[in-house]
């Protein structure tokens, strides 16, 4: 995500953090280089220009902080604008009424059908109650797609094959969103591969028929500042609320989310991160930047590891950690949570300088790795998880045809894991020592208690 414009602006940073002091002259230097990563990135010309200049105006101003170095203020400066400029904070959706209306709106293949799902999933994990609403009455493969998402989330849908009045499928949907008490609907509109006039007369009439609370304009993040005139253009129609920007995960550059909030004043309110229905995030401001400064975002590394681990199930890991009684089902279940997580690559770019592994490692063997691993282990039986020590040579060649490896395979995994135990007996011995001298607590680091 955004790796071109990050790998520019490491660059700038590292002769910034050189500089002894702030003066005109290295400033306007530094600022010209950031100018030029914004433009790579297809930053509008208006919004680099104006964004230079800000910088610079409070660069110049600023009394330096005598316990911080000048170059590390500058960098302070520029991820404070780079936040203000993504919108400074979480927009979140406007769903007071009941049933609230949402409307999907963009051109042809920006995702809307696919967001539509991962908005209704999403949406569920907040309590609500959505209902999507097929109204794109010109792709036929819209309509399909959209009800296996509304089954695969578990969420009702209103799919009208053969209609061609949108209206009327519009109506429907009410009476369905008051009978299945549903709270939020999800309309599914058309696009076009260009904006074109019957297009925006159908979305104003469904529009001024819905009245929605939420007017979303769904972008490819890869088209970079072509987006945002396409945002003015639907904005001039519709009076968007705010957008969705997909396929971050694969924009290298930036464009479009650094120029949004700029160019329109609205600003983008989910991000679309990958294919599958998890991948789709409400959009931080403050946790971008710091993604695209090359400094992690911890914050919701934690929330998807809280998502992924269940408290208790954690507790009862920890307990058996100290005792030095973890098993490969324990392990299994510990890779499978990690997978759960998200990719390693999406992992990678969440932790603070993970995006420079992810630009010269070859992920690809991390995940190869794993999925060996995970295959292994399933193809023992409930016995040689629990009880290694009974893995003989005729049972190991058993898992290693199984699951496809080799028995060398299956050896190096045992290897690991033993060692793995052994180090973790070492670990609850030590921890209940700290624990009897009254530190630590008797638990281990990064286990939900320990301070």
């Amino acid at each position: 995500m955004f790796e071109s414009l990050s790998g520019k602006l490491k660059g700038v940073f590292r002769d910034l953090r050189g500089l002894g002091k702030i003066s005109e002259t290295n400033v306007s230097e530094s600022l010209r280089d950031v100018r030029m990563a914004l433009l790579e990135a297809d930053v509008n010309f208006k919004v680099a220009k104006a964004f230079i200049g800000r910088v610079k105006e409070k660069a110049l101003g600023e009394k330096v902080i005598q316990s911080i170095q000048p170059g590390q203020q500058m960098i302070k400066i520029i991820n404070d604008e780079l936040v203000d400029l993504l919108g400074s904070t979480n927009a979140g959706l406007d769903l007071d009424a009941l049933p609230s209306s949402i409307m999907m709106v963009g051109l042809h293949g920006a995702g809307k059908t696919t967001s539509s799902g991962k908005l209704a999933r999403l949406l569920v994990k907040k309590g609500k109650k959505p209902l999507l609403v097929a109204a794109d009455v010109y792709r036929p493969a819209a309509m399909d797609q959209l009800e296996t998402l509304a089954q695969q989330v578990e969420v009702a849908s209103v799919v009208l094959r053969g209609e061609k009045d949108v209206l009327k499928i519009a109506k429907q949907a009410k009476k369905v969103a008051t009978a299945e008490n549903c709270d939020v609907m999800i309309f599914d509109t058309a696009g076009r591969l260009q904006i074109d006039e019957p297009l925006v007369q159908e979305l104003v009439r469904l529009r001024d028929l819905i009245k929605p609370q939420e007017t979303l304009l769904v972008l490819d993040a890869a088209t970079g500042q072509e987006a945002v005139n396409v945002a003015s253009h639907f904005d001039e129609a519709l009076s968007l609320t705010g957008a969705i920007l997909t396929k971050l995960d694969g924009d290298a550059r930036g464009g479009a989310a650094l120029s949004m909030k700029e160019v329109t004043g609205k600003a983008i309110k989910f991000a679309g991160v990958g294919e599958k229905l998890d991948e789709f995030e409400e959009f931080h401001p403050e946790r971008m930047a710091s993604r695209i400064l090359g400094m992690g975002d911890v914050v919701s590394l934690v929330e998807k590891a809280a998502e992924a681990v269940d408290e208790e199930d954690a507790r009862k890991l920890e307990e058996k950690m100290r005792k030095g009684a973890f098993t490969l089902e324990d392990f299994l279940q510990q890779l499978q949570q990690m997978k759960q997580m998200g990719s390693l690559e999406s992992l990678l770019g969440m932790m603070p300088g993970g995006s420079d592994i992810v630009a010269n490692a070859d992920l690809s063997k991390g995940e190869k790795e794993f999925r060996r691993m995970e295959g292994i282990i399933c193809s023992m039986t409930q016995l040689e998880r629990k009880r290694p020590n009974v893995l003989n040579a005729s049972r190991r060649k058993r898992i290693a045809a199984g699951s496809g490896t080799t028995v060398a395979e299956v050896n190096t995994l045992l290897k690991t894991f033993a060692r793995m135990q052994k180090m973790m007996k070492k670990m609850g011995k030590f921890q209940k020592m700290m624990g009897k001298l009254g530190g630590g607590g008797g638990m281990m680091p990064g286990m939900p208690g320990f301070r």
